[in-house]
């Protein structure tokens, strides 16, 4: 873009426009990541920091100021901040990113040595904690059942609890219900194990079992959904609500068949966030469901196994052939997470309402 100005002499003259500063190349900051962990490697190497954390800490301080003193320099104060929060953005996400892929990098090189179809399809009913072989297909089981009846109770409380405070709810039941649910928010998973405990064992009598510890583990499941359904809930642009009650549609219909499904990718999310709370779960399951290195099938009657009480058993034992197992329990335990993960991603997809012509 130009402008024309007439000068003394008679004739125009184009001079360039000014609206467009001097910018970075679009390479820059790959380049200036690259140079400040090289710088960084310089200076831990010759100040003798062996932590590769220090290392880390070092490149992301070079490479935050590096960007903010260059973008300064060539294209100005404006622009040198919204470098600086984008550098920040970067350094904070790769902050949460490398202690979750060393975690995974960690357990698949570990776990690997003894997760295969042995470990998977055998229990360790004949094998002692000490002693090599055995599997964790007890515990599977046990997790399985566990996780599945817990959200058998917490998931419809949770929606339909969710659907009230959203829809429904005004005065004092509805503000009395949202304390309570942000109390059992904080709940420490030992305390909800201590009252199925009490309740249902000491008082009630009945044996320890997998229900007992699934009833504990809804507990633990049902804050988390009611306060993430509702908040998806809240999203739903009210003018869907208008648009299906001004048709005469009743408002329970609306709910279930606008509200619900628009919202259904965030109310899966919330779910599977729930599931993976529980999933990892010891406290309630030792206090509850005891110990079982045997194949029980049966949630209502005796004690079962599960995944996270196996782990802590078979580190506690302390030997070579136990921490591998326990390692190869966590991998196993991960998975079984990601796949929960995926295959409810998918069905809310499926779900989902189409947005297309």
């Amino acid at each position: 873009m130009s402008t024309t100005t007439p000068t003394p002499t008679g004739p125009l003259v184009k001079r360039p426009s000014t609206l467009k500063a001097a910018t970075l190349p679009r390479w820059t900051p790959a380049a200036m990541a690259a140079g400040s962990a090289a710088v960084a490697v310089g200076i831990g190497a010759a100040a003798g920091l062996e932590s590769r954390i220090q290392w880390g800490l070092i490149a992301a301080l070079l490479f935050i100021t590096g960007s903010y003193v260059l973008a300064m320099t060539v294209e100005g104060t404006r622009q040198a901040k919204d470098r600086l929060a984008t550098s920040l953005v970067w350094v904070m996400f790769l902050l949460a990113v490398v202690p979750l892929a060393s975690l995974i990098y960690e357990t698949v090189q570990r776990g690997i040595k003894v997760f295969d179809g042995y470990f998977l399809t055998h229990s360790m009913g004949v094998v002692a904690d000490e002693e090599t072989g055995g599997g964790i297909y007890h515990a599977i089981i046990g997790t399985l059942e566990q996780v599945l009846l817990a959200s058998v109770i917490a998931v419809p409380i949770g929606l339909l609890t969710a659907v009230y405070l959203v829809e429904y709810g005004r005065g004092k039941l509805a503000k009395t219900v949202t304390f309570f649910v942000d109390v059992m928010t904080g709940i420490p998973s030992i305390v909800a194990g201590l009252f199925v405990l009490s309740f249902w064992i000491l008082i009630l009598e009945f044996d320890y079992s997998g229900w007992a510890g699934a009833m504990a583990l809804a507990i633990l499941m049902m804050p988390v959904i009611v306060r993430s359904t509702e908040e998806m809930l809240k999203l739903v642009p009210n003018e869907l609500r208008e648009a299906s009650l001004a048709l005469g549609v009743p408002k329970w219909r609306t709910i279930l068949k606008v509200v619900l499904p628009t919202a259904i990718g965030g109310i899966t999310t919330g779910v599977m966030l729930a599931v993976a709370r529980i999933a990892g779960e010891t406290a309630p399951v030792l206090l509850l469901v005891w110990v079982n290195p045997l194949i029980n099938t049966n949630p209502f009657d005796g004690a079962q196994g599960s995944l996270p009480l196996y782990i802590y058993q078979q580190y506690a034992a302390g030997t070579q052939a136990s921490y591998d197992r326990a390692w190869a329990a966590a991998l196993a335990l991960i998975g079984f997470i990601m796949i929960l993960n995926m295959a409810a991603r998918a069905v809310a997809r499926w779900k989902a309402p189409k947005t297309g012509r």
